[in-house]
């Protein structure tokens, strides 16, 4: 199955990997809508909207970048009326937008808490009714979180209860949306890396050594194609690790997604 002529609205597509998921599905020939908030070059961090879309329309696909806060409810549906009157529907929603920050309560400002739910549960959530009366519509719909599997033990609280309520938020749409919408064959998972992933948020948030024992993007990328092609009546309310979906696949060598070639991997968090 390809994922040519398919509507794939991804958030936070400006870097990272929301970028590696908008030019996977754009070397099909996918229509990819990149919804970020970064329209100017960032002094720090590489990529704007604007950026990728010449990447996604050099590697096949037809990019529409739309400047997007997902914690907007009128710029939610701006956008999605905007992607669908340009390709004619929505197929794949991805949320990908995601807000970090690993500190313990005391250490937590209420604007970064708030910061946390507005993007990672706000987002998803808004993101995800805009878009599923037009998933209604679709063949084989997906809705993919970009969230970690649920999982109630203690010490993935302890020590950043914020961000980690935010995440398993983001999860918990997955549990919820993805029995609430079987009917309508639309399926809704979540995506999480068995290690961690050499992007800004690692590079940001964990110590330089973390960074070069992580995985590349792309693996994040190539599991998330693996799903879209998947019967959407048939797998959802999943919580897939990257690493195990493309085994599924029959993958068997990951030595070309390490940042350091043969370096002992990082594995994530709230994984055990």
């Amino acid at each position: 199955m390809s994922l040519q002529g398919k509507t794939i609205f991804i958030t936070g597509a400006s870097r990272g990997i929301g970028r590696e998921i908008a030019l996977r599905c754009a070397r099909d020939g996918a229509n990819v809508v990149l919804a970020a908030k970064t329209v100017e070059p960032h002094p720090r961090l590489a990529g704007t909207i604007h950026s990728v879309a010449a990447e996604v329309e050099a590697a096949g696909g037809r990019a529409l970048p739309l400047q997007l806060d997902v914690r907007d409810e009128s710029m939610v549906k701006a956008a999605v009326e905007k992607s669908v009157a340009a390709f004619g529907g929505i197929d794949i929603l991805v949320n990908n937008a995601s807000a970090i920050m690993l500190t313990g309560t005391l250490q937590t400002p209420m604007k970064r808490f708030d910061l946390m739910f507005g993007v990672n549960v706000r987002g998803t959530f808004a993101c995800s009714q805009a878009c599923v009366p037009h998933l209604m519509q679709a063949r084989n719909p997906h809705i993919l979180n970009l969230s970690p599997p649920l999982n109630m033990d203690a010490k993935w609280f302890k020590s950043h209860t914020a961000y980690t309520m935010s995440k398993y938020g983001m999860s918990m749409c997955t549990l919820g949306m993805a029995a609430e919408f079987a009917g309508h064959g639309i399926a809704v998972n979540s995506l999480w890396p068995r290690t961690t992933i050499a992007t800004a948020a690692i590079e940001v948030n964990f110590p330089q050594q973390i960074l070069a024992a992580s995985r590349k993007p792309a693996i994040m990328a190539d599991a998330a194609y693996a799903i879209f092609k998947r019967d959407s009546r048939r797998h959802t309310g999943k919580f897939y690790i990257d690493e195990a979906v493309l085994r599924e696949e029959g993958v068997t060598e990951f030595g070309d997604y390490a940042v350091t070639p043969g370096a002992r991997l990082f594995s994530d968090l709230f994984l055990e």
